[in-house]
């Protein structure tokens, strides 16, 4: 493909934020896009429009941006509710709903906006779904400070009986942040083992509440279609939404035991652990490799304008 040269009270986790007037339906996914909003029922058929797809591969971020997926992937929630809900969100002077990351012109400025969520997630080789929430509330100060109301949290497929239905409400208000671990097969016969991750944009869901697979589209800031051509390392690429699926399994998970630098032992010769857990395995024409990928967790967000 060629490329174009909370920090609000706890208990808005709980409260059904009103609806916002849309502004701006163009900036964002591939064209045609229509929302979908169902949530009732047995079934269910979300997909937000307008969300971004910002590459993390760029010049200027560390080792080019190969771990910065965690960075990029929030920079896309973070457009959506700058430029579809007209909030003010950012850093600074720099405001997403200014800014389209298919405009050459704002290319650096967005690479920028990417370090920036870097450095107010931790950034150190990589970044953790709790860190980014972080970021998040960063991001969404100038809004709080404009009377906005914000409300983030993370939902866990171990512990959440309808992980997919969870999903699907939570991305009726807006794209949430997935993240899932690349796993291979560990010492024990049957067990998996995580080997590293890899975060994702999720932007449309569909499925059956208390279902056990689920379609989903995102937005992976990871598989630009045309990674590794001329100039990619410089400019934005085409957006894309990638079909996946997800399907509900129950891992035995081996856990090894970690060193501790302080002590004189080697606590890594340790024999590990095992868990059975309830992980959620994406599969899709985009995603084949020699692992297996289980979805773990997903980061949702939330808004409000002022009222009155």
């Amino acid at each position: 493909m060629i490329r174009k040269a909370i920090i609000a009270a706890a208990t808005l986790s709980t409260v059904v934020l009103p609806g916002i007037a849309s502004a701006d339906p163009i900036v964002g996914q591939p064209a045609p896009c229509v929302r979908l909003t169902d949530v009732t029922g047995p079934a269910f058929d979300v997909k937000q429009c307008g969300v971004s797809d910002v590459d993390q591969f760029r010049a200027g971020l560390e080792n080019n941006g190969n771990a910065y997926c965690g960075p990029a992937s929030l920079y896309n929630v973070l457009h959506y509710w700058g430029h579809e809900k007209n909030a003010p969100v950012g850093w600074q002077t720099t405001k997403t709903k200014n800014l389209d990351p298919m405009d050459q012109a704002d290319y650096n400025v967005i690479t920028n906006s990417i370090w920036r969520i870097g450095v107010d997630s931790s950034y150190n080789g990589g970044t953790k779904m709790s860190n980014l929430q972080t970021a998040w509330n960063i991001a969404t100060k100038p809004a709080r400070d404009a009377g906005w109301a914000t409300a983030v949290g993370n939902i866990n497929s171990k512990d959440t009986a309808d992980f997919s239905g969870e999903l699907a409400k939570k991305l009726n208000r807006g794209p949430v942040q997935m993240v899932y671990g690349r796993y291979s097969a560990g010492p024990q016969a049957g067990s998996l083992q995580r080997g590293g991750g890899h975060i994702v944009t999720v932007v449309a869901a569909k499925g059956s509440f208390n279902g056990s697979t689920v379609q989903l589209k995102l937005a992976d800031p990871g598989r630009a279609g045309d990674h590794g051509s001329d100039g990619y390392l410089s400019t934005q690429s085409d957006y894309e939404s990638l079909d996946v699926t997800l399907t509900k399994k129950t891992i035995s998970q081996y856990s090894p035991v970690s060193d501790d630098a302080d002590t004189p032992e080697d606590e890594s010769l340790q024999p590990g652990t095992y868990t059975n857990v309830v992980r959620w395995e994406l599969t899709g024409p985009r995603y084949v490799g020699s692992t297996r990928q289980m979805v773990e967790t997903f980061n949702w967000f939330d808004m409000a304008p002022p009222v009155g």
